[in-house]
This record gives C-alpha cells, structure tokens and sequence, in this order.
C-alpha cells in the first residue's frame, strides 16, 4: 500500500492521453480550446511537449498548472519561454509566472471558463464543487502562468 501524500499526484491515464492529445495536434484535427507548450527541460534541454488549455481573461492568455509540483510547470518557469501549438499553426510566447495574490482572479475565471479544467481537479480531489472560490483558494499551491507574444 502507498503512504498517502498531501498533494494530489496526477492519474495513471494522463501521460498516455497526453500522447494521444498531440498526435491528434500534429496531425491538425480540432482538440477544442487545447494547445500544446514545448519548452526545453531544465535538466536535459531536450524539448518537452504537454497539452494544456489556455484561456483568455481580462486582455491575456493564460493557463493553470493541474498539480502542484507538475514537471511541465517547472520546465516552463526555468525556459521563461516557449512554443504554443494549436494544430498546424504555432506561435511563440514568453511565459510569465504569476504571484499568488495576481492568479488569484485568473483562478477564479478559470472555474467558469475552463470546464475540462474544473472536471479534472474535481476527479483529482483539489477541489469538490469547483466554484471560483475554491479554485482562487488555491492560489499559491498550482502554478498560474500569463503566455506574452515573444
């Protein structure tokens, strides 16, 4: 049996689906509003691809780490810029972290624009009705990052 941690760990089906979810980009079919970031990683270099789902609010695109402690967001905080993908077409972004006190709003918009967003940390346990309290609650424990034209 494993020692119950106080984070919750990302599921078993995620990296797989990952996969699947930028095969499907590279081949250009529609994914809805997700897009994938590839920044180098910040021990290898080598280039590392996560699916994610930006949202615009308030004049900027922004996106929510879905786990404390998750690799990509560390990737993305050490390379401070990046490759936004959507299909074909890709633009780079430099990639600004926000404090805990500037993701609070972002936080909250994120429960009511990012549906597939709330319905994850809902099934990972981060939060239980996925309102916009909940959600600006967990500012400082997921990463919150702003993606600037580069």
């Amino acid at each position: 049996m494993s020692e119950h941690t106080s984070e919750p760990q990302p599921p078993r089906w995620l990296k797989p689906m990952n996969k699947v979810m930028m095969a499907v980009q590279r081949l250009g079919l529609p994914t809805g509003p997700a897009m994938v970031l590839t920044v180098p990683g910040r021990k290898t270099g080598k280039l590392r691809s996560t699916p994610m789902t930006p949202f615009d609010h308030d004049g900027g695109l922004y996106t929510v780490a879905g786990y404390p402690g998750a690799d990509w967001a560390a990737n993305a905080r050490a390379a401070g810029a990046g490759t936004l993908t959507r299909g074909r077409r890709s633009r780079n972004v430099r990639i600004v972290e926000l404090t805990p006190d500037q993701s609070r709003p972002v936080l909250r918009a994120f429960a009511a624009k990012v549906p597939v967003g709330v319905g994850f940390a809902k099934r990972s346990g981060l939060v239980v009705d996925g309102t916009p309290d909940e959600f600006e609650s967990l500012a400082g424990r997921l990463a919150v990052f702003r993606f600037d034209p580069a």
